[in-house]
């Protein structure tokens, strides 16, 4: 299994990408450091990685109410990387659609 899991494409990713246009954000396996995620996006899209910011996420307790009673949950947890790239490098997650 690969170290990146997907691509985050969220408002509050496209917001920060806006505002920093080489910033891109990435879910991964929670095992994986920075160096794994550098090498792995750098052999994927062919970009050069300058920086990379990791995050650990835990996971939310979700509750719903049904016809059978009160069903309890949680999320799962997760890592997310933001990836900083080369000024002028771009990942286009688009241009197949």
């Amino acid at each position: 299994m690969g170290i990146i899991i997907r691509p985050i494409v969220t408002e509050k990713q496209t917001a920060i990408t806006d505002k920093k246009e080489n910033r891109v954000g990435f879910r991964v396996t929670p095992d994986a450091n920075k160096l794994q995620i550098k090498e792995a996006i750098q052999n994927l899209y062919g970009v050069t990685v300058i920086k990379v910011n990791t995050m650990n996420y835990d996971g939310k307790r979700k509750s719903r109410y049904t016809k059978s009673g009160v069903v309890n949950g949680r999320e799962a947890s997760f890592k997310k990387a933001i990836v900083t790239l080369k000024v002028g490098d771009k990942i286009d997650f688009f241009a197949n659609v």
